[in-house]
């Protein structure tokens, strides 16, 4: 069973595995794969239209299985690798063990936001960028300069306090622990991450930037946890709603799993700890 780590907690040859494995992903062509997949959707995720991996209540469940298929892509280069998750309610700075040059490096420079350390950094010539939204071909960050501080432990609590999944109109507007956790409303939780981040991880190309997995691993745990602790609250909706995913229809791009077939984690991976 594979076990999902606090990247904090992680030895220097789990490190360095997980990034090999990155890095062989991206010299074969299928990781771009997955960053053309997200930018699609972030596209065409619209608070009025057909919504599938963003704005929804499968914002949750798609993630989840979009984390699934990539961790299984990493495995069939390295069994050994599993996602790691980045918990930004402790790790808030850019000193933070996640940044240093031997895992994911560091922020970029001031005039362009070029990494520039790191095993992703452009004169590496392992990493480059080839799924573009402004024609720039090096990884980006400019950590905390679009917006200055990472969601707090208290805020990430206020939200897995909600005791509803989500609500109509089921978009950026809903009220109910899957918008408040997307961070479309109230205290801005995912989103704000990524806006953290900078670089291309404030773009619908934000899987260009390794980080965007320990990020989305994270947002996944906190789901478990939530799950945990409202046992009884349940996927919503239930039934055939205009223009959202519901419990049981399928969701794009991979026609055939459900919802449903995504609320129990543990059928594929389980965590170091839900506490």
């Amino acid at each position: 069973m594979t076990v999902r780590k606090n990247q904090a907690s992680l030895t220097a040859a789990e490190k360095r595995s997980f990034v090999d494995a990155l890095l062989e992903l991206k010299r074969t062509g299928r990781y771009d794969t997955f960053v053309t997949t997200h930018n699609a959707f972030i596209m065409s995720d619209t608070d009025s239209g057909d919504r599938v991996g963003h704005r929804s209540p499968s914002f949750l469940p798609w993630h989840r299985r979009f984390l699934i298929q990539f961790e299984q892509a990493l495995q069939a280069i390295d069994p050994t690798v599993a996602l790691p998750y980045w918990d930004w309610t402790a790790d808030r700075t850019a000193s933070a063990s996640l940044w240093a040059p031997n895992f994911l490096g560091g922020t970029g420079r001031s005039r362009d936001g070029q990494v520039t350390e790191g095993p992703f950094a452009v004169d590496g010539g392992r990493w480059p960028v080839t799924v573009t939204v402004d024609g720039r071909g090096f990884l980006r960050r400019a950590l905390g300069s679009g917006v200055a501080q990472l969601p707090t432990r208290a805020e990430v609590d206020s939200v897995l306090a909600m005791p509803t999944y989500d609500t109509a109109p089921w978009n950026s507007a809903s009220n109910g622990f899957r918008n408040h956790l997307e961070g479309w409303r109230g205290v801005n939780l995912h989103n704000r991450v990524h806006v953290w981040v900078g670089g291309q991880m404030a773009t619908g190309a934000s899987p260009n930037d390794p980080v965007f997995w320990l990020h989305h691993a994270f947002i996944d745990r906190l789901w478990a946890q939530w799950q945990a602790r409202h046992p009884r609250s349940a996927y919503l909706p239930a039934g055939a709603t205009r223009n959202v995913v519901s419990l049981n229809d399928v969701m794009r791009p991979w026609n055939d799993v459900t919802p449903a077939e995504m609320l129990d984690h543990t059928k594929f991976y389980t965590f170091d700890t839900l506490a």
